[in-house]
């Protein structure tokens, strides 16, 4: 266990959410410093942890063999101690709502990138969510965030082998985290360059295969790309097993420069003409390729904590900064005395990691 004096972190500064938690409890492990936290999520209608926030955290003591603070769902402050001992290589976590597993996930893939061994930690997550309000999606993240994360040299893959959405959830999911042993890679996305065609993944319960969903939704998407942006789009979609109906909708672009910029996750709620919700994600990516944008607004949210670990300098442009961005910033510098300054200009801004 770690002698450190503990970090004291009030969970209502900033936005004020979940992602408080999930960056400072990844960051206790990363540089074995004990933390408590209070008032978490307090501006939120309902504070305290939810059940993606206890299992994270849950899994983090396991994993590390840390020592948590006794809680609870609702539980409003906790301390955490982490372990200094090698991780386990497999853990299993069983989620009993469609908590989100790509929130669940953050912590441990912040935590994991000060591991050198074992060669491979497999997590086996059995329920939760993979698309669903608030949060990434699987396909986003193993294509957007985790390719990324592979550049930087930290590879992460994800086997969605059943998805799960919002009441029920019931997803299968394995993720598997390798560790690395050579110096990870700084990331400067400051120009998007040349993108040449769009992809992406629409995901669709088989209860709306009779109203062709998936494809009105492509073919909206596609046809509002290619006026815009006179880009070809390739966009593939499956349907599938689900306790809840669900849709969801991820865009992506890789360019020339080594960015990769996306629409994020959009779903597809009950009354929106699937039309609306393939031109929805069509404008949220083309957005970002008019305006020369290499980093969406979710994107800068999830490399700025890895970005914040690696000691050399990384630069991000975005089109803006986000109120998640500035707290994940504030809270980098709670624990590490890593420099950065934001640079605004008239349309856009450049998070740099000195």
């Amino acid at each position: 266990m770690s002698s450190k004096e503990i970090l004291k972190i009030d969970g209502s500064f900033g936005e004020g959410g979940g992602s408080i938690l999930r960056i400072c409890a990844g960051y206790s492990v990363l540089f074995n410093q004990p933390i408590n936290i209070y008032n978490i999520r307090a501006n939120r209608s309902t504070p305290g942890l939810r059940l993606q926030h206890l299992l994270g955290l849950k899994t983090l003591a396991d994993l590390t063999n840390g020592k948590l603070s006794k809680c609870d769902v609702g539980t409003e402050e906790i301390t955490f101690i982490p372990g200094k001992e090698i991780p386990k290589q497999n853990i299993d976590i069983n989620i009993r709502t469609a908590a989100s597993v790509g929130l669940l996930l953050q912590p441990l893939q912040i935590a994991c990138l000060g591991y050198n061994k074992p060669k491979e930690i497999e997590i086996l997550l059995k329920g939760g969510g993979t698309i669903g309000k608030w949060a990434p999606d699987l396909n986003y993240l193993e294509n957007v965030t985790y390719n990324l994360f592979k550049s930087a040299g930290f590879r992460i893959e994800l086997d969605i082998q059943k998805y799960g959405f919002y009441p029920k959830g019931g997803a299968s999911t394995i993720c598997r985290m390798y560790p690395q042993n050579k110096k990870l890679k700084p990331l400067n996305l400051t120009k998007l360059g040349n993108v040449s065609f769009v992809t992406g993944k629409i995901v669709c319960t088989k209860n709306l295969s009779n109203a062709r969903v998936c494809e009105r939704i492509k073919n909206s998407a596609e046809a509002k790309i290619k006026q815009e942006l006179n880009l070809k789009a390739n966009i593939n979609y499956e349907y599938v097993d689900s306790l809840s109906t669900g849709v969801g909708v991820s865009l992506w672009a890789k360019s020339g420069t080594g960015a990769i910029i996306s629409s994020g996750t959009v779903l597809g709620e009950k009354g929106t003409p699937s039309e609306k919700v393939g031109q929805e994600a069509a404008e949220n990516i083309i957005t970002y390729i008019k305006n020369d944008i290499p980093v969406s607004k979710y994107l800068s949210d999830q490399l700025i904590p890895l970005l914040g670990y690696i000691n050399e300098p990384s630069k991000l442009k975005v089109l803006e900064v986000t109120s998640h961005a500035k707290t994940n910033l504030e809270l980098i510098g709670r624990f590490t005395s890593r420099e950065y300054e934001i640079k605004a200009h008239r349309n856009y801004s450049i998070i740099h990691f000195k």
